[in-house]
């Protein structure tokens, strides 16, 4: 095959790779953005804050830190869809305004909407609606002035949290002063015990949150994620971990007659450590597109019994979906 000739690989099932081959002994491949058209996973929606604002007048608003998505905050996202249309209240940039050590997501941004559509099944078949607030804009509230946000400016019916929810500057506010803030402004407030772990065998020491107390977190999710132990992880989230890839112009991923290797700056979020994963499938859309192993490596994330022996065109990903197996 001449050097730098453009094909388009088919993986088995229907994925299609826009690829040039930069040479003969080794099959170096990179993606060409012309031959990508945009996927329904989304990355931002455009909407204006002032239009997202006015969407939650008379919701039901949950509160936390949103990282993981697990089956705790699936459960704030129910008790709001009881009351009403439910909604999830993020703060964006806290980690920066901090100062902590930037990390990996758990859920890749461009997935979080699908995942809050899964749980439309269990909020009475309306997916709960992220709403996103700078947390620079809100740090230096106090408890009350907090509350009197979400009263006036955002105009919200009712509030959803854990006992164990801490708000306001400093984390001054905890639970009880949520309700009875919430009762002086007309909101409703709906207090929640937290979901406990079922794996109780994990010592609290294993965290350095001061407010573990058991219950399932997105702590947890990633330490079970840093231990490889994808079944715990599972358990933790009500569904299977996805790892998710961007196919960016310019990069490029190596491959041979057992599969592709891709360079770990290709990952939106968290992969767990460094291994060998059986009953892993690649997924495109709604639907399974191809089993395989997942190798993952210091610098590379490896794909493994991938067909890559027919030429089909153009492409049309811009991102690859991998759910490990329990």
């Amino acid at each position: 095959m001449l050097a730098n000739q453009k094909l388009f690989v088919h993986l088995n099932g229907g994925i299609r790779l826009p690829i040039t081959v930069q040479g003969a002994s080794k099959r170096v491949l990179s993606l060409s953005s012309s031959d990508m058209k945009a996927t329904s996973q989304r990355e931002d929606d455009g909407t204006p804050l002032s239009g997202q604002l006015s969407s939650v007048a008379g919701g039901i608003v949950a509160l936390g830190k949103f990282d993981a998505l697990h089956i705790g905050h699936r459960e704030l996202a129910i008790q709001a869809s009881k009351a009403g249309t439910p909604f999830l209240l993020s703060f964006t940039g806290m980690g920066e305004v901090l100062g902590w050590e930037p990390r990996a997501p758990v859920v890749a941004k461009c997935d979080r909407e699908r995942v809050l559509s899964s749980w439309s099944a269990c909020c009475g078949e309306v997916a709960p609606t992220e709403l996103e607030i700078e947390f620079s804009k809100v740090r230096n509230l106090t408890p009350r002035q907090f509350v009197e946000k979400l009263s006036k400016e955002l105009g919200v019916r009712g509030v959803v949290a854990g006992k164990n929810y801490r708000f306001g500057y400093r984390a001054s506010g905890d639970a009880s002063e949520l309700s009875r803030l919430c009762e002086e402004y007309g909101i409703e407030s709906y207090i929640i015990n937290p979901v406990m772990d079922k794996k109780q065998t994990i010592k609290n020491r294993e965290f350095s949150d001061a407010k573990e107390r058991g219950q399932v977190s997105s702590t947890r999710v990633r330490y079970a994620l840093s231990e490889g132990d994808m079944k715990y992880v599972s358990e933790l989230l009500g569904r299977q971990h996805r790892l998710i890839l961007t196919l960016n112009d310019g990069q490029t991923f190596t491959s041979d007659k057992s599969g592709i290797s891709f360079p770990r700056s290709r990952l939106l979020n968290l992969p767990p450590k460094e291994g060998v994963y059986e009953d892993c499938r690649i997924v495109f859309g709604n639907r399974d597109v191809l089993a395989c192993r997942v190798v993952v490596e210091t610098n590379d994330i490896r794909l493994e019994l991938v067909e890559m022996d027919r030429v089909y065109g153009p492409g049309d990903l811009r991102y690859l979906n991998i759910e490990f197996g329990a």
